[in-house]
């Protein structure tokens, strides 16, 4: 089994990773971290389990560490969901000390030796764990996930790579678990849409681009189109969902027997769902209400596939958006024997 760690264990994403790492076949949940004040006290005692999952027994009586390098040395993996403001230099020093860490936190995504990854969409650039190992002189590595709306984007533009497109325009009409437990105040999103997400509409820009790039064994050069992000928070608990613009040489029909018949690279992780990307024939979906968990929350769902070309894509924003995409990641990496 291999030892993992979970970063920041206390918070909206902190919990997912401990409800997908609980109970997980490969990975043996052996540290949590969290603020000062929580530390050294059980886990039980200090979360306050917020998610539509039971609380899992087995980590109830978990010691909980301090957020350092030293609570964490013994583990053979991390999985962060900091800040990224205390991501930024913790993560760095937790790899120098030859540690695997699977962020969450926005810190390190744009560096030219992380890799940005969705496991099905672009595994090559796994590769650039050899070079920033090189670069830093480090045992351990950072690979990171994408933000969570860009995750829905990029995953349902996997399948349509074959086809010559030159810019995206999306809508995202995104989550309030988004934001964290206490993000945003019920007053202002009840009766409500919030025209605005800080740095999320250039990050979907800019991570979109690196994900579907093109990776030569040593860099990654972006992805030949532009995207135009709209952001909006919405008043639903989990779910994102995207309208897309896309100027492709296709016609719906071709488009949709694309996503139809569109499988990832690999097959049978513990956490990778039967349909990566699922399209939905129903005028009126996908929607996140009766859509976001299938997959066991880790599915894409597409769909109204129309002239222009136009589409709607959802996915769950803190499962495929956030820690299942990290430790699915992980999976991936550990049959690459990187850890």
């Amino acid at each position: 089994m291999v030892n993992v760690g979970i970063l920041g264990a206390t918070g909206a994403v902190g919990q997912r990773f401990v409800q997908l790492l609980a109970d997980h076949p490969w990975f043996s949940l052996t540290t949590l971290t969290a603020s000062e004040r929580s530390a050294g006290k059980i886990y039980g005692s200090v979360v306050n389990w917020r998610l539509d999952s039971p609380f899992p027994d087995s980590v109830n009586d978990l010691v909980v560490s301090p957020t350092t390098v030293d609570a964490v040395k013994d583990c053979d993996i991390v999985f962060s969901a900091l800040p990224a403001d205390i991501a930024t230099t913790l993560e760095s020093e937790i790899a120098d000390a030859g540690v695997g860490v699977f962020s969450n936190a926005s810190s390190h995504r744009m560096a030219s030796d992380v890799p940005l990854m969705i496991a099905e969409v672009n595994p090559e650039h796994a590769t650039l764990i050899d070079l920033q190992r090189k670069n830093h002189n480090r045992e351990g590595f950072i690979v990171t996930n994408p933000n969570c709306s860009t995750i829905m984007l990029a995953t349902a533009l996997a399948p349509l790579m074959k086809f010559p497109f030159k810019s995206i325009q999306v809508a995202t009409l995104q989550a309030i678990s988004g934001a964290g437990f206490d993000g945003v105040p019920a007053f202002s999103i009840y009766d409500n849409v919030i025209p605005y997400i800080g740095s999320e509409e250039e990050k979907i820009a800019r991570e979109a681009n690196k994900i579907l790039g093109t990776f030569d064994g040593a860099k990654v050069t972006g992805a030949p189109f532009s995207v135009s992000a709209s952001c909006n928070r919405v008043a639903v608990i989990d779910g994102h969902t995207l309208n897309v613009w896309i100027d492709l040489a296709a016609t719906p029909a071709e488009v949709i027997e694309a996503f139809k018949s569109w499988q990832p690279p690999f097959s049978g992780l513990p956490t990778q769902p039967a349909k990566t990307v699922q399209y939905l024939e129903q005028a009126d979906r996908p929607q996140p209400r009766l859509d976001r968990n299938r997959g066991n929350g880790m599915t894409v769902s597409v769909g109204r596939v129309r002239d222009g070309i136009r589409f709607v894509a959802m996915g769950h924003n803190t499962i495929r958006g956030a820690a299942g995409a990290s430790v699915l990641n992980a999976e991936l990496l550990h049959t690459k024997k990187y850890f």
